[in-house]
């Protein structure tokens, strides 16, 4: 195994003023599962070929382990890599898809066998070695490519969105098996997702990209808890984290009709007479009967069993603002009612509205 290191390695396309990876700094741990996420277009796809070999570094160096591999060919750099669409032969079977790398490395015929029936046992495809890629689903694809993989015993997994193709049960359970399996085979793993909610379920720990640029490196909680700016806050998370301006008021900040305390260091560092506020839809208490706090209309409000979300809006300043609120979905107000929304304490997110910098202090409980 090994560990994976990023050192200012920049791709800058040809044409291009502006980066497409932009000194991207990043430690991967040996064993470690790192998932690197952002919307279109940030980088992470690039980064991930980058480190595969199939991008030019422009600047900076990339190593694995003690290796610098930055002009290394991809096939001397002890990687397999899990593509979005599969990448299986249509002609060959299952064991022979998951065997090629082996046979074009020279691996004799019967280790090859063996190392192909190790992996289809943990991967549960013994019952598919002799089909070919047409007869099989999805999901059991995506084993195969995951087994053509595995039997390589590689120092990297690397992973660009190979669940993009699947259904929307498919994806929970396919992503719960390549977390299991690579926890069990202790394989260095670097995942590229757009989705956020593949990276809070999956990674040890995650990487957010914005326009080629790295914006917080953590654990989920650590991302989910303590966003490092307005970016990472409200792109971590489903729903999104609420995030609207709040006016400065005598020891806090105004919501609604009602002052959040905020700690005065946290004011004053704050350039401007507003901060951002966050608060994430399960943190907001709401009331069909008080008068304390946001007034908000209801547009809509989706059930989905047990709990539900409140779609509202109200207006901050002039400008219509939407609100996102966790309820109760069997009991919760309708489309069309007015409710009042208070924040709960220790739960409230600032950031400097025009640097979009987490403060410092966070709002006291």
């Amino acid at each position: 195994m090994a560990t994976v290191t990023f050192e200012k390695a920049t791709r800058l396309y040809p044409g291009s003023t502006r980066p497409a990876v932009d000194a991207l700094d990043l430690d991967v741990e040996d064993g470690e599962f790192l998932v690197l996420v952002g919307p279109s277009g940030c980088g992470k796809s690039t980064s991930l070929r980058m480190l595969a070999g199939l991008e030019e570094v422009t600047e900076g160096r990339i190593l694995i382990g003690d290796r610098d591999v930055t002009d290394m060919p991809p096939k001397d750099r002890d990687i397999a890599m899990v593509f979005q669409n599969y990448a299986l032969y249509p002609h060959m079977t299952v064991a022979e898809n998951m065997g090629f790398a082996l046979k074009i490395a020279g691996v004799n015929k019967d280790e090859r066998a063996a190392r192909v029936l190790e992996a289809a046992k943990l991967l549960d495809l013994e019952p598919y070695l002799a089909r070919k890629p047409k007869a099989l689903s999805g999901g059991q694809r995506q084993r195969v490519a995951m087994g053509r993989a595995i039997v390589r015993s590689p120092q990297v997994f690397l992973m660009d969105e190979p669940l993009s193709n699947l259904d929307a049960k498919l994806r929970v359970q396919t992503r719960t098996q390549i977390s299991s399996l690579t926890r069990r085979l202790g394989v260095t793993t670097v995942y590229v997702t757009h989705d956020q909610v593949e990276a809070l379920t999956m990674g040890d720990r995650i990487a957010v990209l914005k326009d080629g640029v790295l914006q917080q490196v953590g654990t989920p909680r650590d991302l989910y808890a303590n966003p490092e700016n307005v970016f990472v806050a409200g792109f971590i998370g489903s729903p999104a984290m609420n995030l609207f301006h709040a006016d400065k008021a005598d020891g806090g900040i105004r919501f609604g009709n009602t002052i959040i305390p905020l700690e005065r260091a946290a004011l004053d560092a704050a350039s401007g007479t507003a901060v951002t506020v966050g608060v994430r839809p399960e943190d907001v208490i709401v009331s069909t009967t008080g008068t304390e706090g946001l007034p908000v209309e209801v547009d809509l409000v989706e059930e989905l069993g047990a709990d539900g979300y409140l779609y509202g809006h109200t207006e901050i300043n002039g400008q219509r603002t939407d609100i996102v609120a966790r309820v109760d979905g069997r009991s919760h107000p309708n489309a069309g009612d007015r409710v009042h929304l208070t924040p709960k304490l220790g739960h409230v997110h600032a950031f400097d509205t025009e640097s979009g910098l987490r403060l410092v202090h966070a709002i006291v409980d």
